[in-house]
């Protein structure tokens, strides 16, 4: 730790709860600790707990002790060691490194902004992505997304077959003897999930009126006869990757606008993928399913406090977060080589049920390569 740097990073969070601090550190860590970068290394600050693990196992050039450094701080800043936090830590790393700029991210902790504003830093906001590489994967990050698509495909499918063997009573799906719920097919879709290394949070099974809200989970009795959404977007416990895909079911028989429904977002899916491309922007992608939408007739519109019709973006990127760059929606910007984005048209009317498909494909030069692989097949007799 010997050379200087005349910017430097500081990242202080929780790995666990961090997509950032867990791909620059490589390594879970639950509690929130001090990371910096400079032009040519990374460090981390670990208390004794942490310190022989993250050493062996992360991506960190250097990881120092805290109990050490926060004796080191003491001495340079002339303050008692009690009185040694992370904001003094940092303000310590600053002078050592003779830093000119200070770049922290836009969710960095006020007090510590506040601490190194105090010192005379000259520091700057990162605004958006503070490692902007993110978003290009890798070949192994796109294999870890794929597994995580296969925990989202397992989930859909223990779904699937919990549909297709229950049976219709009345106004009641039965399953096992007793009315299907969305609570219940969500733990049986969660616990799939789990079999493959997955965690699932806020899965989405939700059928007629609450899937015409796309991020209801849904709650009570599904019914037969009316349009069910199921999104599973699983962690892989290991990596930190997650899956996201959505399939769409209906136990019973579809009406003939349900029928036209599912076939407009699936025509509309297909048209998006197509477009899919190095170079190609995710608005021109998102104005492609858009357009199919129109052309068939579907309005997107406002009745009163509800938007029905198409009411989200196509897609957006997927990795350690659900939801990260790049987007797929109005005014995106040009996809590059290595994106991994979600393609994910739907239509959500009350009268008549929501549809929404989901898929994962990584962007090539030429086209894209599938990440996520699941049947289209939806209506269950």
């Amino acid at each position: 730790m010997k050379s200087k740097s005349s910017t430097i990073r500081f990242l202080y969070a929780a790995s666990d709860a961090s997509a950032d601090a867990l791909y620059l550190s490589g390594v879970f860590v639950p509690d929130p600790f001090l990371a910096i970068i400079t032009q040519k290394k990374r460090y981390a600050v670990v208390s004794q707990l942490e310190h022989s693990r993250v050493a062996k196992q992360s991506k960190f050039d250097e990881v120092m002790l805290l109990e050490t450094m926060r004796k080191k701080t003491a001495e340079n800043l002339q303050i008692p060691v009690s009185e040694v936090g992370a904001g003094e830590l940092m303000v310590y790393f600053a002078q050592h490194f003779g830093a000119k700029k200070v770049e922290i991210p836009a969710n960095f902790p006020a007090a510590y902004y506040a601490k190194l504003l105090e010192a005379g830093c000259d520091i700057h906001i990162v605004e958006g992505a503070f490692f902007p590489e993110r978003s290009k994967k890798t070949d192994t990050e796109a294999r870890m997304i794929k597994q995580g698509n296969a925990a989202s495909a397992a989930g859909i499918r223990a779904a699937e077959a919990v549909l297709r063997a229950a049976t219709i009573e009345g106004d009641r799906i039965i399953y096992e003897g007793e009315a299907l719920s969305s609570d219940r097919l969500r733990y049986i879709i969660d616990q799939a999930c789990l079999k493959r290394g997955a965690t699932a949070s806020h899965t989405i099974a939700a059928g007629g009126r609450q899937a015409c809200d796309p991020h209801e989970v849904g709650r009570g009795l599904l019914r037969p006869n009316e349009l069910i959404i199921i999104d599973v977007f699983p962690r892989i416990q290991k990596t930190g990757y997650h899956g996201d895909m959505t399939r769409t079911f209906l136990k019973g028989r579809a009406t003939p606008a349900q029928r036209a429904l599912v076939k407009a977002v699936q025509v509309s899916q297909r048209a998006a993928m197509e477009m899919v491309s190095s170079g190609v922007k995710g608005g021109a992608i998102h104005a492609a399913a858009e357009s199919v939408f129109e052309n068939l007739g579907f309005v997107s519109e406002r009745r009163n406090e509800d938007f029905v019709g198409f009411v989200h973006s196509t897609g957006h990127g997927l990795g350690l977060e659900v939801h990260e760059a790049p987007s797929v929606s109005k005014g995106a910007p040009i996809l590059k080589v290595g994106h991994v984005i979600t393609i994910e048209p739907g239509l959500y009317y009350p009268e008549i049920g929501a549809c929404r498909i989901e898929d994962v494909v990584r962007v090539t030069k030429d086209g894209y390569e599938m990440l996520s692989n699941l049947h289209y097949r939806w209506e269950i007799q």
